[in-house]
C-alpha cells in the first residue's frame, strides 16, 4: 500500500485501499482485521506477578514488621517470628490482590469508556468501537469527535481539527480533501489528511482509514507516551501520611520502653520482645488494604449505578460537591423532542393549512437545513433536528429524498455563537439557502417576509407579532427554532433573509428528576441550569422542576457579559437559571460559584463545554450524547445522561466516604487500645500482656474483618438529609476524635481489666489468654456498634449488613480456636478456659456496647 496518501487523490486512496464509497464488507473488515491487527497503540510493558508481589513490600509498616520478625528470631523467639513472616506474607499476598483486581478495574474501565467512531460499512452507517477499525474504513467526521485513525480525507465541509498533540500548533489545522501534494509533506502540511488522537473542532467530514494502531502517526511517538499513574485520593494520602506518623511513633514508643526498662532494671531480651510487640501494636496493618478495597467496592458500585469514574478522587470530591451545574436537554429531561406547535407566514398560521409556496419553503427548509436521519424508526443525530424530520415525515417528506432531488452543495455549521445553521441547495431555478436557528438570531438577519406566497418588506409590526408569539411558546416552555431563506446571489448567506417561520417544540421532563432536585435541595445541595435555550423557556422548565419560583434567579448570557466578576460573585448566591449561555460564560459561572466557596460539580457533552468540566472541582460528561472531547476532560461519565444518576453518585460519595472513615476510626481505636494495654502495664512493672504474634493475630484476623464488613456497610438512609461536607474537613471532625479516645481507653481499659484479674489469678500465660481474648471479643462486640454510633444497636437492621454477622461470628469462632485448640497455643502463647474465665470475658467485652449506648445524646450532638 502506499504511504504518501496525501499525493493522491480521494478516487485513487479509494482504488488504493481496495475499498467502495459504501465501505467494507463484513467479510472483508474479518480478513483484514487478521491481517493489521486491532486499532490500538502498543501499551508499556506491564509488571510481572512476580514483580507486582515484590512490590508489595516496598512500605514502611512492612519494613517494621521484618525488623520484629528477624530480632525475634535472633532471640530464638521461634513462635512470634513464624507469626509475623506469615502476617507479613498474608499482608502482601492480600496487597498483591489488590493491586491485581484494580488493574483489571482499570482495564474494565478502559473498555467502558473506549473512543467510539461513526464508520460505514456494507453502505449503513454504524457506531463502533474505534479499536475494530481497518484500513480501508469509511469514517464519518463531526464536531467533538476523535480521530480514531490516521485517515485520508474524502470529504470536508468547513472542516478543522486541533493537532497540538502531534504539531504542537494550538490552532485548529483548517483541512481540505480535494487538495493533493505534489510531493511528500510533514504532518503539519498534510490538509487532506486527520491524524489519531486529533479532535474535530469544526465542520464535518469523511475519510478513509489509511493507518492504525501502532502504523499511525500516534503510533510511531507512542514510545515516549506514558501512562497516567494512578491517582490517589486526598484521603488516601492522608492516610499515607497517617501511616509513617504512625512507623515513627512506633519508634517512640520502643525508646520510652528501653528508657523504662533501664530504670526499672528489666531484662534486656524481654524488653526487646516487649519493644516488638508495642511497635506492632501502634501499627494498623490492615488500614491500607480496608480502604483500597472499600474505595474499589464504591466504584464498582457506581459503574453498576450508570456512573464510571475515571479519576479516583472524583469519589472522594462528590460528598462535598454543594453546587450541581447542569445542562438542561437530555439530562433534566428525556431529550426525545417533539414538534407541538408550527407558525408559518406573515399571518403566522399553521403551515398545514396553506396551500401557497409558504408550506413548500417552511417543510422543504426545516428538512434540509438538518444534518440528522432516520434510519428505520430510529433516529439518530440532534434531538432537536430529528424532531423536525418527524414533523416533516408527516408530510411525506423525508431528508433523503428531497436531498436526491434538491442536493446540498455549500453550507456554514450550527454553532454556539452565531446559534444558527445554513445549507445551500441546487434548486431547478437556482441555488436556495435555508438558515434555521434561534428566533432572536434569525430576525436579526431578516429584512423580507413570506405573506400569501410572496415576498414583501418585513415590518416592525410583523416583528412584534413574531416575538410576542415565540415569547408565548417560550413561556410555555417550548423550544422555538426559526426559519429563514434567501436565494443565493453574491451578498453573505445569512443576510438580507426571507422569514419564512417558525416551531415550537419540547422535551418532557424526567419524571424521576423533580423529586431528585427534591433530594439534593434536603441535603444543602444547589441544583443551576446552565442552558442555551431562551430564558423564558428555561424558567419555565426550572419552575417546573422546583429549582427555582423566582423569575429574579433567571439571567440570560447577555446580562451576564456586562457584569463584573465581583458582581457576578455576589449574583450567584441566588442565580439558579442560566439561559443562552456561551462557553465562555459557562466557565465564568463555575468559576463564581467556586471563588465564593463551593465545591462545584458541572455537567457538559460538547467540545466547548471542556474548559468548564476542567474548571469545576467535578466534571460530568454525558455517556450517550457526550462527545470523545468532553468525557476526555471529565472525572465522570454518566452512561443514561440522567439528573437522578448525579443525585445517586453524590449519595454513594458520601456513603463511601463515611464508612472509610467508621472503618479507619474503628481500626485506630483498636490500636489506640493495644498500646495502652501495652504501656501502661509495662510502666506499671508487670510483664508485656501481649506478644507480637497476639496482636498481629487480633489486628488482621479479628480486627480487619469487621474493619472490611464497616467499609461496605449498606448506606445510611439518612446521608443525604445532612449538608455537605467540607473538603478542609478533618477524619476526626464530628466526634472523630472522641470516638477513638473514648474506645480506646474503654477497649485498653477492658483488656487490662482482664489481665490483671489472669494475672492475680494463674500469672503471666492466664493472663495473656484473658487479654488477648478479651482484646479479640471486644473489638468485635465494637464493631457492631460503630455502624452507627448515633443509633441504638437495638435499631439497627443487623441483616442489612450480612458480612458484618459473617465477621463476628468467623472471629469468634477463630479466636475460640485458638484458646481451645491446644496445638495452636504454643504458636499464640494461650492457654484453654475454664467455663467462669468465659464468663468474664464474655461480660468484660461487652462493655463498648454499654459505652455505645450511654454516649448516644453525646456523638449525636457531636455528629450533628
Amino acid at each position: 500500500m502506499a504511504k504518501n496518501y496525501e499525493t493522491l487523490s480521494p478516487k485513487q486512496t479509494l482504488e488504493n485501499l481496495s475499498t467502495k464509497p459504501e465501505g467494507l464488507s463484513s467479510n472483508e473488515v474479518h480478513d483484514r482485521t487478521e491481517k493489521f491487527g486491532a486499532n490500538v497503540l502498543a501499551e508499556k510493558k506491564k509488571k510481572g506477578p512476580f514483580l507486582l508481589y515484590l512490590q508489595q513490600f516496598n512500605d514502611p509498616l512492612i519494613y517494621i514488621l521484618l525488623v520484629a520478625g528477624i530480632i525475634s528470631i535472633l532471640l530464638h523467639e521461634v513462635a512470634d517470628s513464624t507469626i509475623i513472616f506469615i502476617v507479613v506474607i498474608i499482608n502482601t499476598i492480600i496487597g498483591y490482590i489488590q493491586q491485581a483486581r484494580a488493574e483489571k478495574g482499570m482495564e474494565a474501565l478502559k473498555k467502558m469508556t473506549a473512543p467510539k467512531a461513526m464508520v460505514r460499512r456494507d453502505n449503513t452507517i454504524v457506531e463502533l468501537d474505534a479499536s475494530s477499525l481497518v484500513p480501508g474504513d469509511i469514517i464519518v467526521l463531526e464536531t467533538g469527535r476523535n480521530i480514531p485513525a490516521d485517515l485520508r480525507l474524502l470529504e470536508s465541509v468547513n472542516l478543522k481539527i486541533e493537532e497540538s498533540a502531534l504539531t504542537g500548533e494550538s490552532a485548529p489545522s483548517e483541512k481540505n480533501a480535494a487538495f493533493i501534494a505534489d510531493k511528500a509533506l510533514t504532518i503539519g502540511d498534510r490538509i487532506n489528511m486527520a491524524f489519531m488522537g486529533t479532535t474535530v473542532t469544526y465542520g464535518r467530514g469523511e475519510g478513509i482509514v489509511t493507518a492504525t494502531g501502532s502504523d499511525t502517526e500516534m503510533g510511531h511517538i507512542a514510545q515516549v507516551l506514558s501512562e497516567s499513574k494512578t491517582e490517589l485520593t486526598p484521603l488516601q494520602k492522608r492516610l499515607a501520611g497517617l501511616g509513617k506518623l504512625l512507623g515513627v511513633l512506633a519508634i517512640v514508643l520502643c525508646v520510652i520502653l528501653f528508657v523504662a526498662a533501664l530504670i526499672q532494671g528489666r531484662n534486656l531480651p524481654e524488653m526487646v520482645l516487649s519493644a516488638i510487640s508495642l511497635a506492632v501494636a501502634a501499627i494498623p496493618e490492615g488500614l491500607p488494604t480496608v480502604v483500597t478495597i472499600v474505595l474499589a467496592a464504591g466504584v464498582s458500585r457506581m459503574a453498576k449505578s450508570r456512573t464510571i469514574v475515571r479519576r479516583l478522587p472524583a469519589v472522594e470530591t462528590l460528598g462535598s460537591v454543594n453546587v450541581i451545574c447542569t445542562d438542561k436537554t437530555g439530562t433534566l429531561t428525556q431529550n426525545r423532542m417533539t414538534v407541538t406547535e408550527r407558525y408559518a407566514g406573515a399571518n403566522l398560521a399553521d403551515p398545514s393549512e396553506l396551500t401557497d409556496e409558504t408550506a413548500h419553503y417552511f417543510y422543504d427548509g426545516f428538512c434540509l437545513c438538518n444534518d440528522a436521519s432516520i434510519q428505520g424508526e430510529e433516529p439518530i443525530g440532534d434531538p432537536t433536528e430529528t424532531a423536525l424530520l418527524d414533523m416533516c415525515r408527516t408530510k411525506e417528506k423525508e431528508r433523503e429524498k428531497l436531498e436526491k432531488s434538491y442536493p446540498r452543495v455549500e453550507e456554514i455549521p450550527f454553532d454556539s455563537e452565531r446559534k444558527r445553521m445554513t445549507t445551500v441547495h441546487e434548486y431547478p431555478n437556482g441555488r436556495i439557502a435555508y438558515t434555521k436557528g434561534a428566533i432572536d438570531g434569525i430576525l436579526e438577519h431578516t429584512t423580507l417576509l413570506l405573506d400569501n406566497g410572496k415576498i414583501r418588506p418585513i415590518t416592525e409590526e410583523d416583528l412584534d407579532k413574531i416575538r410576542i408569539c415565540a415569547s408565548n411558546m417560550a413561556h410555555r416552555a417550548l423550544r422555538v427554532l426559526a426559519l429563514a431563506y434567501r436565494e443565493r446571489g453574491t451578498e453573505a448567506l445569512e443576510e438580507n433573509m426571507v422569514f419564512v417561520g417558525m416551531v415550537g417544540m419540547i422535551d418532557p421532563p424526567r419524571t424521576e428528576v423533580k423529586e431528585a432536585i427534591s433530594s439534593c435541595a434536603k441535603a444543602g445541595i444547589a441544583t443551576v441550569m446552565i442552558t442555551g435555550d431562551h430564558k423564558d423557556t428555561a424558567f419555565a422548565i426550572a419552575k417546573e422542576l422546583g429549582i427555582t419560583a423566582s423569575e429574579d434567579a433567571a439571567i440570560s448570557g447577555s446580562e451576564l457579559d456586562v457584569l463584573s466578576t465581583d458582581e457576578l460573585k455576589k449574583r450567584v448566591k441566588t442565580l439558579r437559571v442560566f439561559a443562552r449561555v456561551s462557553p465562555e460564560n459557562k466557565v465564568q459561572i463555575v468559576q463564581a460559584f467556586r471563588e465564593t466557596g463551593n465545591i462545584v460539580s458541572m455537567t457538559g457533552d460538547g467540545v466547548n463545554d471542556a474548559p468548564s468540566l476542567k474548571s469545576a472541582d467535578i466534571g460530568i460528561a454525558m455517556g450517550i450524547t457526550g462527545t470523545d472531547v468532553a468525557k476526555g476532560a471529565a472525572d465522570m461519565i454518566l452512561t443514561d445522561d440522567n439528573f437522578d444518576t448525579i443525585r445517586k453518585a453524590v449519595e454513594e460519595g458520601r456513603n463511601i466516604y463515611n464508612n472509610i472513615k467508621k472503618s479507619v476510626l474503628y481500626l485506630l481505636a483498636s490500636n489506640f487500645g493495644e498500646i495502652l494495654t501495652m504501656l501502661v502495664a509495662i510502666l506499671a512493672g508487670l510483664p508485656a500482656p501481649l506478644t507480637a504474634a497476639q496482636i498481629l493475630w487480633v489486628n488482621l484476623v479479628t480486627d480487619s474483618l469487621p474493619g472490611l464488613a464497616l467499609g461496605v456497610d449498606p448506606g445510611s438512609p439518612d446521608v443525604m438529609k445532612y449538608p455537605p461536607r467540607s473538603p478542609k474537613e478533618s477524619l476526626f471532625a464530628h466526634g472523630g476524635t472522641a470516638l477513638l479516645l473514648i474506645y480506646g481507653l474503654v477497649i485498653g481499659g477492658s483488656s487490662l481489666g482482664a489481665y490483671l484479674v489472669g494475672y492475680f489469678e494463674s500469672g503471666k500465660l492466664l493472663a495473656g489468654t484473658l487479654c488477648v481474648t478479651v482484646l479479640a471479643v471486644s473489638q468485635l462486640v465494637h464493631a457492631i456498634g460503630m455502624r452507627n454510633v448515633s443509633r441504638s444497636i437495638f435499631r439497627m437492621n443487623h441483616l442489612e449488613n450480612r458480612m458484618m454477622i459473617f465477621s463476628v461470628l468467623l472471629g469468634l469462632v477463630l479466636q475460640i480456636a485458638i484458646v481451645e485448640i491446644p496445638v495452636l497455643n504454643p504458636f499464640f502463647s494461650t492457654v484453654p478456659l475454664g467455663v467462669g474465665n468465659w464468663l468474664i470475658i464474655i461480660v468484660i467485652s461487652l462493655i463498648p456496647l454499654v459505652f455505645h449506648e450511654c454516649l448516644l445524646p453525646l456523638m449525636r450532638r457531636l455528629s450533628a
